[in-house]
């Protein structure tokens, strides 16, 4: 039961259905972290079958990983909504992702636990992890805006890297909120500085920010 393929297209009761899934485990991850998250669990507080719960998810870590997918995908629909804020591509990259560290933060032992999942060899969690970063960089992508810089998607990859990196750090407990900042504002500089749009023929560099 565990191995069996998720359908290609759900209906639109059995998308509710997943998703009821996803929240429950949300919401245990939430108040108990990794841990606090198993499927008896979760299918209980989803109100549905264990088999269910199963024919979606192959694994604790396939769910828990899907839940982290879900999140992004709801930050980048905020992010679309209010638009990234800054004079330059580096400023609005910046503005993103401190975004998304303040929401984290503010939930650290689900962020813990959808974390670990993602680190699971699990082939389905490892696709949820693909999801990840192809999410963060359209976010990051959408910040930098036009025109668009050279080696645009290389440059967004590597700093959803960066910030995938640095969050582990933080999950594991050797680093702080303030360093994952410090080290994205590091990656930033150095894959967007402010003379990144020299190269680009035929487009005008975005005019300095006037100092008061």
């Amino acid at each position: 039961m565990a191995n069996r393929p998720v359908p290609r297209t759900l209906t639109r009761s059995q998308q509710a259905r997943r998703q009821r899934v996803v929240d429950a485990a949300m919401s245990l991850g939430l108040d108990g972290g990794y841990d606090a998250v198993q499927m008896r669990d979760v299918a209980a507080r989803a109100d549905v079958a264990m088999g269910t719960v199963y024919r979606y998810f192959t694994s604790k870590d396939h769910l828990l990983a899907a839940a982290l997918v879900h999140w992004v995908e709801q930050l980048d629909n905020r992010l679309a909504q209010v638009p990234a804020r800054g004079d330059g591509a580096a400023e609005r990259v910046m503005d993103v992702l401190d975004r998304a560290l303040r929401a984290m933060g503010r939930q650290p032992q689900l962020v813990g636990a959808v974390f670990t999942a993602l680190a699971s060899p699990d082939p389905a969690a490892i696709g949820c992890q693909q999801q990840v970063s192809v999410l963060m960089e359209r976010i990051i992508t959408r910040a930098i805006g036009e025109p668009h810089p050279p080696d645009l998607g290389d440059r967004a990859r590597v700093l959803g890297h960066v910030w995938y990196s640095a969050l582990v750090g933080w999950v594991n407990g050797w680093s702080n909120m303030g360093r994952v900042h410090d080290e994205l504002v590091v990656a930033v500089g150095l894959l967007l500085p402010t003379d990144i749009y020299a190269g680009i023929v035929g487009t005008t560099s975005p005019a300095p920010a006037s100092v008061d």
